[in-house]
């Protein structure tokens, strides 16, 4: 039995720290997981940013209104998702999350949690648990699933390495280079072709 487990932004969705850096004109928000590997460093950095500007839920998620899934993304879904269970793993947060969910047609989620003051302002946030992604799909695996996963950046590698098959999409030259035996894809095309191969 099988089960795929893909990030979210930069697979699926655009990545939505780099679209609310562009909507608020604030070029240190562009950076991500595709540039800094210690999430909680990043997430401390962005929080501090939004402080400075006295940015809050809002905002962003005026900005993520905006936002469409990648072109293709959803057929890719659709048809992944009658060949095998998908279960989205990303590190974004159950407030950013939804609207983009509904556009795909409600595909499962886990991913973490903003604390939100009372004036909107974002006080911190819960993590689902430690490793989110390589915990999940280790845990899917204790229970009997063989998992393929599939991401982009840094905190996708443990559930790419750790999966019977683990391709990077999308992925940056430096990742792709510091892990040739990864194979990368470019097209959702592509990426079903090897799921697929994967599981037969």
């Amino acid at each position: 039995m099988y089960i795929t487990c893909l990030d979210m932004e930069g697979v699926l969705v655009p990545e939505i720290w780099i679209a609310f850096a562009q909507a608020s004109g604030i070029p240190e928000l562009k950076r991500t997981t595709r540039d800094e590997p210690d999430y909680n460093k990043l997430m401390q950095y962005r929080l501090n940013i939004l402080r400075e500007h006295r940015l809050g839920l809002k905002e962003i998620q005026q900005t993520i209104a905006g936002i469409d899934p990648l072109p293709g993304a959803k057929e890719f879904l659709d048809e992944l998702r009658t060949l095998t269970q998908v279960i989205i793993l990303s590190d974004t947060f159950e407030q950013f999350a939804k609207p983009l969910m509904k556009k795909l047609d409600w595909p499962t989620i886990f991913c973490n949690t903003l604390e939100v003051a009372g004036d909107g302002s974002i006080t911190g946030f819960r993590m689902r648990c430690p490793q989110s992604k390589l915990t999940t799909v280790r845990a899917l695996q204790s229970i009997g699933y063989e998992t393929i996963a599939s991401g982009d950046s840094y905190n996708d590698l443990g559930m790419i390495q750790a999966s019977k098959a683990g391709f990077l999409f999308k992925s940056t030259d430096k990742i792709k280079a510091d892990h040739p035996e990864l194979p990368a894809y470019e097209t959702f095309d592509e990426l079903l072709a090897a799921i697929k191969a994967a599981m037969d």
